[in-house]
């Protein structure tokens, strides 16, 4: 265990920042993403804005949709490359 290293959060980033970044980055509309994931649209928005949280089976859907790991979406910001 001597070659574990702890996770290090590296920048300050919401949930609801990290499905709006990786959206806008996919070029992708909350009403685009919403006819891909069945999430209602005022659903998606809530999630942006920290309104409602994510929830695991939202973050699969999300994640098929956006082409990402779930992780990447549930935690924004954290340095994987030296986690163990």
């Amino acid at each position: 265990m001597k070659d574990y290293k702890i996770a290090k959060r590296q920048i300050d980033v919401s949930v609801g920042e990290s499905v709006r970044i990786v959206r806008e980055l996919q070029e992708m509309s909350q009403n685009d993403l919403a006819k891909l994931t069945g999430i209602p649209q005022s659903t998606i928005s809530a999630i942006e804005n920290d309104r409602i949280n994510l929830g695991v089976e939202r973050a699969k859907q999300l994640a098929i949709a956006l082409k990402c790991h779930p992780s990447v979406l549930v935690f924004p910001g954290w340095d994987i490359h030296n986690a163990a």
